[in-house]
């Protein structure tokens, strides 16, 4: 991913824009509802929770103060009066107890440093049985962009076991159990089966795909030449991707929704 929150940014718009149409559906928004946006970048899906909530309300907090502050300045330009934006970690935040109807998140929530207490923190600013719908990376191996940049980068890009895990949540019964634990039931998985946009040509992807933790990280731990190589592999990789409509990878994701327990 291209940071440890997520890809901020109109290009990270860009390249979730099939996902996008994926998660409206899943979300469901409905006129009156309060919706939260846990990782909302600079607020794109915030920005559409809104306007199907027109007789409500929604708020996006991510932990990018840049990000929130472009989101702010994007509502303000579209003319949203119900919509609302915080620079704040949803992981310890005080949310208003009891507030929203669905807290929803476009791979936001993955690098939670403590995901039972972050979820459970979410759910207390949830209505009683109110919902929760987030989009989360399946497995690597499942995720022809992660295979294909981590082959292009070689020995260089093997993953840390610590630090920020995009595919933290690929797993189900693993997320049932954090969710579980949080004080959520009716948890349900859906595959999602879209491809992820990197650009309208290898140049233009080449400048996206190094912007990624990964890639920088893996770039610097080589020297000048090995790093050259490194890039020229990249670009090759890119545009054995690139079709008319530009540069395209298979992904999968996870849609997983989930309800706050009445009694929690």
């Amino acid at each position: 991913m291209r940071d440890a929150a997520s890809g901020h940014g109109s290009g990270y718009d860009a390249e979730l824009q099939r996902h996008d149409r994926v998660l409206r559906r899943a979300c469901g928004v409905r006129p009156g509802d309060r919706v939260l946006d846990i990782g909302c970048g600079t607020g794109r899906t915030t920005r559409q929770a809104a306007r199907a909530a027109r007789a409500g309300s929604a708020l996006g907090v991510d932990v990018s103060a840049p990000a929130i502050e472009r989101a702010r300045e994007l509502a303000t330009g579209e003319g949203l009066g119900n919509v609302s934006f915080e620079h704040a970690d949803a992981q310890s935040h005080r949310f208003p107890p009891d507030r929203f109807d669905l807290a929803m998140s476009r791979f936001g929530t993955m690098f939670f440093a403590d995901p039972v207490a972050a979820f459970a923190n979410i759910g207390r600013a949830l209505r009683p049985a109110g919902r929760l719908v987030m989009m989360v990376w399946q497995s690597p191996e499942r995720n022809e962009w992660d295979v294909a940049i981590r082959r292009a980068l070689g020995d260089a890009a093997r993953r840390a076991p610590t630090g920020p895990d995009a595919f933290s949540l690929a797993d189900p019964p693993a997320v049932e159990r954090i969710l579980e634990a949080a004080g959520f039931s009716g948890i349900a998985f859906a595959d999602v089966h879209e491809p992820v946009y990197y650009g309208p040509d290898a140049a233009a992807a080449l400048d996206w795909v190094r912007g990624f933790t990964c890639t920088s990280e893996a770039l610097n731990r080589l020297d000048p030449a090995g790093s050259a190589r490194a890039v020229g592999r990249l670009r090759e990789m890119l545009t054995a991707h690139q079709r008319d409509d530009g540069v395209w990878f298979d992904s999968r994701a996870w849609i997983v929704t989930a309800h706050r327990d009445r009694a929690s």
